[in-house]
This record gives structure tokens, sequence and C-alpha cells, in this order.
């Protein structure tokens, strides 16, 4: 099928609403559109350098999970969550209560995204992976009475109070199964010839109008993105994540998916996630390029300490993993007396490497602040 004749579905006459039923994708994609080839080209070839930066950098699955912790914090954030990345990286008990449940939700995906990866080793993309993140992600938060793990028995809506006032109704729930298996099927077509991104950008799409879980759908719809390309070889790392992107773009992001329901333009969808693409791979590689500027000043830092060398090695490593943290991490970390790590604090406080943060006379934490810009700035 060429994509300027794309058929999106149609609405179904429900009890007192019409839902929408989108139409099944297992099949090829062809097109005329000479932007697609050139957008398809340069977020191939951005890709491209990020995955070549994610195999140079030393020690680089450290550097991945504050990527994954930055995506789950900026995709949480779009649902509404309000937890702040220096929040994200201290501990449960260091959390106001009332911040608990976002805190919470941010880390159920981290952990989603993990258990993911590790779970691609034996099984590939599919409902049956899918489920699995899901009930991770609505593990033990306000999700957690929303059929976690499950493909969801009853209607659902988009936008507005109910179902009266929604502004999005995805198919009913009877239609989702079948649905799902056209998308996987789709997924794993070695039979259609359609490039990967291409690929995914349509998957995502019909993903997120399926809309096939009561709750947590647009964050799974996100994680799937990187999922697909690890998958598919496009990137050995998890390291491309879009949420920033559409987080800042949130408007347009949501328009074009709606503008493909009730226009059948997914043309116009395709060239936005290419550009999403596009962007967010330059600023990885952006990123990656700092952490490798730091990670060398920080060498070179080393050498300064003296007899405390081999200790200041270590906090370094340590902060890379967690570039927030306070005395008595430090302490049980690299297992030496308070006394010596909080003269190594002081030293480090000293070089402008780590930075107080809470201005307390007593449980105070210190930052990675030059690192952790590394992130918020990309």
């Amino acid at each position: 099928m060429n994509l300027k004749d794309f058929k999106a579905g149609a609405l179904q006459q429900e009890y007192k609403y019409k839902s929408f039923l989108p139409e099944m994708i297992n099949h090829t994609f062809t097109w005329n559109d000479p932007q697609i080839n050139t957008m398809l080209e340069d977020a191939t070839r951005a890709l491209g350098e990020l995955n070549a930066f994610t195999m140079i950098v030393p020690n680089v699955d450290i550097f991945i999970q504050m990527h994954i912790t930055k995506e789950a914090n900026t995709s949480s954030k779009i649902e509404g969550t309000k937890t702040q990345m220096d929040e994200v990286l201290i501990s449960k008990e260091q959390i106001d209560p009332e911040k608990r449940d976002d805190w919470q939700e941010v880390r159920n995906y981290v952990d989603a995204m993990n258990m993911a990866i590790k779970e691609l080793e034996n099984i590939p993309i599919s409902n049956r992976l899918i489920r699995n993140i899901h009930e991770t992600l609505l593990n033990s938060v306000r999700g957690a009475s929303k059929q976690p793990g499950e493909f969801r028995k009853s209607q659902n809506w988009i936008g507005g109070a109910s179902l009266a006032t929604a502004y999005f109704i995805p198919p009913h729930h009877d239609k989702v199964n079948e649905l799902m298996g056209d998308l996987e099927k789709f997924l794993h077509n070695e039979e259609i010839f359609v490039p990967h991104l291409i690929k995914i950008a349509i998957a995502h799409y019909q993903f997120e109008t399926i809309h096939p879980f009561l709750d947590g759908n647009g964050r799974i719809g996100r994680l799937l993105i990187p999922l697909y390309l690890v998958s598919n070889g496009l990137l050995k790392k998890p390291s491309l994540y879009l949420s920033d992107f559409i987080e800042k773009n949130k408007s347009a992001y949501y328009e074009a998916l709606t503008n493909v329901r009730t226009t059948n333009d997914i043309i116009h969808w395709i060239k936005f996630f290419l550009e999403a693409v596009i962007v967010t791979a330059n600023s990885g590689v952006e990123t990656f390029q700092t952490i490798l500027n730091i990670k060398q000043d920080m060498d070179t830092k080393v050498i300064e300490f003296g007899k405390k060398a081999h200790n200041a090695s270590k906090l370094i490593e340590f902060l890379y993993q967690k570039p927030i943290l306070n005395i008595n991490d430090i302490v049980e970390k690299l297992d030496i007396a308070k006394t010596t790590a909080s003269l190594l604090v002081k030293d480090f406080e000293e070089k402008d490497i780590l930075k107080e943060i809470t201005g307390y006379q007593r449980n105070k934490h210190y930052a990675f602040s030059r690192y952790l810009d590394a992130y918020s700035s990309s």
C-alpha cells in the first residue's frame, strides 16, 4: 500500500458512543514522497553515529542507566507526574511523602526498561513481552487496579471526563487481541519490505490508537521504540529515547497522531517521527561526547589527589552511577570511615566536582552537577 492511500480506520457505533476501529497494518508500505527518503537517510545516519558512541564510551552501561532514568522521568512527566530528575536519583525514604507515588512510577519505568532489555535475550518483542512490561510499570502504583499485565476488558477513552465528552475513543475491547496480534505480526513479518524506522513509526501510531491497556499506554508505546531498535540491531544499547522531544513538542505530537485518524495523513506523522529520531540521536551524540570529555577531565583530576587517588577514583566511578549522594552512601560503597568520606567530599567540593545542594547542616546531599547537566541539557 502506498502511504498516500493509507486508511486509518473508521468510527464504529457502540452503545451511546462511537469508537475508532483502526485498519490492520500487517502489509508492505511504499511511498513517493522524496522528503521521507531524505529524512530516513538523515535519521539512519544519526542513529548510526549514536550507536557508534555507545561502542566507544568506556563502561557505557553505567551511562545508559542515566539515559534510562532521564527517559523514565520525562516519559512519566508527559503523563502528569511531577518528579524532578534530582528527586529520581535519591532513595524513596528521602522523598517527601506526597511525591512518593510519582517517584515510584518513574522507578517502575526504569525497572520495566531494564527487565525488557534482559528479556529480549530470550524472547522477541511480542504481546507477551509487552504485557510483562506493563505489569512491571503498574506494580504498586496508582494504576495497580487497572489490570497490570493484561489487555483491557472494558472501554477506555482519551480526554474528557467520560465517554460522552471524550476526545478520542479507541477500539472496543473485543477487538484489542486481534489488533495487537496484527501489530505483532507486522513487527516480525520478514516478507514485507519496510525500513525499520518507518515500521516502528507506523507501529507506534497503531499502538497508541489501539490503546490496549487501561493505563500506561503512552509510556509503553514510547518504551517500545528503543526496544524495537535494539532487537533489530539498529542499536547495540537502548540509547535513543524520544520522550524529551515529544514533551517539548507535545501538542504537535498529539496533533500528528490525531491527523492520521481524522484525515488518514500518516505521511505527516512519519515525518514527525523521523524528525524526532534525528534531533534525539544528534542530541544523544552530544551527550556522549560531553560524557567523554568529563571522564577525561576526571581521570586527570584523580592524579591530583596523591595518596587519596585510590578512593577518589572509586568515588568518581560511583558518581557516574549515583550523581546525587550523601556521606553515608560513600561510606557504604567505598567501605571507608565516615571521617575519611567527609574529608574526601570536602576535597571534591574544593575541586568543584561536587556541590552541596540541600543547604542543610545535617542530611546533606551532594551533586555531581557537571555530569547531571550533560543529561539535563540534552
